[in-house]
């Protein structure tokens, strides 16, 4: 189980490591400056111990073997699957999120969806990995499509479209990199389509009037379209070099909705300016970067899917995340990694990180 030697440990990504703290120190002073105003240091505090914990479960990670993670896909299905269940059933947070999204256990809160994406990517590799050479096998296919596909409806009956199209988005990109024929996904692409007045209709009020601020950011301001506008004003207020950091004017003064998670991005904006801006996105291109040599260098099938799942659910947040705040992508309500405050996800994007320093330092790379 823990096997790490000495030469493992010096093929250590230290460069991945770094930058991972320096985007979780960055995202603890965001979120202080974002709930200065709320006169309480809890969102700080939720954030600094989910943050201690999740590097821990790194140097656990990192001293185990993966492939003990992989040997237990099954069950980690069930669960994650099981969890979605729950939430659907005991689920809290429909008054005030819009989405039955969340488990109250009393002594804490979480969001199983959080800890079911992990889940379903660590099983979808380990299928992959089983099913490798049958991937264009029409029933093979359709047996990893109707496995991926019952979490991703269980995750629409909360109703949360925006973690729905995460789940998408990383399968595919696991089925593109497994080497699944480009037909399928043009196929795909083709039902989608035909199939979106369908969607439409199914839509709920809120996020029907979310795409339509979207196309026409002017139609209701003092609505559905308030969060976008605010954010912009923020963002384009901090120019170069920002107002100063606590200093911003949108985010002392609370106009900007839900500015420690889903707009955090906004506050940076606002603060820092372009260079903050700037500065942010360079770690995450490090981040993705190293994340995808790591897999590039694995030659264990199982644990390079890992890793690209992994990656594909970090740019998808990234760029959703920061897409919306800017007013080029629709508001979903996807939070920033190791930026917005939220222990659950905090903790969830730390083991993804320790599992990927797993692969890298018990797996050797392929020599050219």
């Amino acid at each position: 189980m823990f096997n790490l030697k000495k030469k493992s440990f010096k093929k250590m990504d230290f460069i991945l490591i770094i930058t991972v703290l320096l985007l979780c120190i960055y995202g603890i002073i965001m979120i202080r400056s974002a709930t200065l105003s709320f006169n309480s240091t809890r969102n700080v505090k939720v954030q600094i111990v989910s943050t201690i914990l999740g590097f821990i479960g790194i140097l656990i990670l990192v001293l185990m073997d993966y492939q003990l993670i992989g040997k237990l896909y099954i069950p980690i299905y069930v669960i994650s699957v099981l969890m979605l269940i729950a939430v659907i059933i005991f689920g809290t947070g429909e008054e005030s999120w819009g989405a039955r999204s969340w488990l109250d256990l009393g002594f804490f809160s979480f969001q199983p969806s959080e800890i079911s994406k992990v889940g379903i990517i660590i099983f979808l590799a380990k299928l992959i990995d089983n099913k490798k050479n049958q991937i264009n096998e029409p029933f093979t296919l359709l047996k990893i499509l109707t496995l991926a596909g019952i979490p991703i409806l269980l995750i629409l009956m909360q109703p949360d479209l925006g973690t729905a199209i995460v789940f998408v988005f990383f399968i595919a990109v696991m089925l593109f990199v497994a080497g699944l024929d480009l037909r399928y996904f043009g196929y795909a692409c083709l039902a989608g389509i035909i199939s979106l007045p369908i969607i439409w209709l199914n839509l709920e009020d809120y996020q029907k009037n979310r795409i339509i601020s979207f196309i026409n950011p002017e139609t209701d301001l003092s609505n559905s379209g308030y969060q976008a506008m605010q954010s912009k004003i923020a963002i384009g207020s901090g120019k170069v070099f920002g107002r100063g950091l606590f200093q911003g004017v949108q985010t002392q003064y609370n106009y900007i909705p839900e500015k420690q998670t889903d707009f955090i991005f906004a506050v940076v904006g606002e603060e820092l300016g372009f260079i903050g801006g700037v500065a942010l996105i360079l770690l995450y291109f490090i981040l993705l970067y190293r994340l995808i040599k790591i897999a590039k260098n694995c030659q264990d099938t199982f644990g390079s899917m890992m890793i690209i799942g992994f990656t594909a659910m970090f740019f998808v947040h990234i760029w959703e995340n920061i897409g919306m705040t800017i007013g080029l992508m629709p508001i979903t309500g996807i939070p920033l990694p190791f930026m917005s405050y939220g222990g659950t996800f905090q903790l969830i994007n730390l083991l993804c990180i320790g599992i990927a320093l797993s692969v890298s330092v018990h797996k050797e790379g392929l020599n050219f």
